[in-house]
């Protein structure tokens, strides 16, 4: 079934379309593609790995500045951040891409720019997120563009893996002004981002008295098979298809080479599992810890010399979150997308994007950026980004941004 974009939408959209500043601005930003290109190759340059995102957030800040934004910093917890103060009356916007990526800090860090694509690891996600908030900030200023809410314009830290998202976090929960979020991750802009898969990660270490593999057997029992019986039973939970729900054992480590001929005394295990739905989420937690009481009673019982234990660490906790797809925040978005491409977008299924935490903090929010055009390759060292129509994802976020905080074509369609 085709989805129907409001009259109230479609028509803050024709307004601002029709106007001859924001058609300035739009063609702005397509005419500044070489530039932005040439910054996002330059911020890729600069390793930037999760909790390690210093010298990239002082390159970023300065770009910022450079493109004329006064009130420009980084905050408490590392973000990049600064605000456009808009005339009064409208809806405070925040605008985000995360400056975070997957790869160590020593990944070799090369551009290569032939055939349409630049490759070099992290040259899309995000480093291009960052650009596109630097191209909407670099229209808005050269083309005049005024809003009535103020527009917050933010690089955000550790969103990949163990950061967990929080960077953004910590903004949308220090600024409680915010009444809407617009994340960019990628370069797509024919899907959109509009739910949050909730997502657990834990570390799980089982706990015994250990000793020598032969001296010791039938004495103790082994951590070691505990946990071996713990992987066993979460391998055969049956988890709904929809609402889509995952899990996976990530990682197992107990021992040494060194010590081959010993029982262990501890063995770890790590866990991650997610869901669409908060409740199945739920469900999968208590059945996982299920399995894992079970598996630490029978390997005891297998003995019955001593007892095996467990303990955790909770290291990812991010809440499962929807929005109704009809939201204006997301019509909005559909609507610019339409606009640009002549198609009609599409919605994403979930998603681990910073997108997320403004839903978790109760705010409407979209994340713009996915895409299904081409195989970006990210999060590996062959990531590669299409040059071709890279700027129509800032002329979706500009149109969504005016939208959303109001200008004098119109007020917010969040109203």
């Amino acid at each position: 079934m085709s989805y129907v974009i409001s009259d109230k939408v479609q028509g803050a959209l024709q307004k601002l379309t029709g106007d001859a500043q924001v058609q300035k601005a739009l063609k702005f930003i397509e005419d500044d593609q070489e530039f932005i290109i040439q910054k996002q190759c330059e911020l890729t340059l600069i390793p930037a790995p999760t909790f390690h995102e210093e010298k990239k957030a002082k390159r970023l800040m300065e770009l910022f500045r450079e493109a004329g934004l006064a009130d420009v910093h980084i905050d408490d917890y590392g973000n990049v951040c600064g605000v456009r103060k808009g005339t009064g009356g409208g809806k405070n916007v925040l605008i985000e891409g995360h400056m975070d990526t997957v790869f160590a800090e020593d990944t070799p860090l090369e551009i290569r720019r032939e055939n349409g694509y630049i490759h070099c690891p992290g040259i899309c996600d995000d480093t291009r997120g960052c650009v596109n908030v630097l191209s909407v900030l670099r229209a808005m200023n050269q083309c005049g563009i005024q809003t009535k809410g103020d527009v917050h314009f933010v690089g955000t830290v550790q969103e990949e893996g163990m950061g967990a998202l929080l960077g953004m976090q910590y903004y949308v929960q220090h600024h409680p002004e915010l009444q809407a979020s617009i994340s960019c991750d990628g370069d797509g802009y024919k899907e959109i981002t509009y739910e949050a898969t909730g997502i657990q990660t834990y570390v799980v270490t089982f706990h015994g008295i250990g000793g020598h593999a032969y001296g010791m057997f039938g004495k103790v029992a082994n951590p070691l098979h505990a946990a071996g019986r713990a992987i066993a039973k979460i391998a055969e939970l049956e988890v709904p298809e929809s609402p889509r729900t995952t899990f996976a054992v990530t990682g197992a480590e107990a021992g040494s080479p060194s010590a081959i001929h010993a029982i262990v005394k501890d063995a770890v295990i790590r866990l991650n599992f997610r869901s669409n739905s908060h409740e199945e989420l739920v469900r999968l937690h208590d059945a996982i810890f299920r399995c894992i009481d079970e598996a630490c009673k029978e390997e005891t019982a297998r003995w019955g010399k001593d007892t095996i234990t467990y303990t955790c660490e909770h290291v990812m906790d991010v809440d499962a979150g929807n929005q109704d797809p009809h939201a204006p925040i997301v019509e909005g978005a559909m609507a610019a997308s339409q606009y640009l491409s002549g198609e009609e977008a599409k919605l994403g299924e979930g998603g681990s994007t910073n997108c997320n935490r403004a839903l978790e903090a109760g705010l409407p929010a979209v994340c713009l950026g996915m895409n299904s055009e081409y195989d970006s390759k990210c999060h590996t060292l062959e990531e590669q980004f299409r040059e071709k129509d890279a700027f129509k994802l800032p002329q979706m976020a500009l149109l969504l941004i005016l939208m959303c905080a109001g200008s004098e074509k119109g007020d917010s369609i969040l109203d």
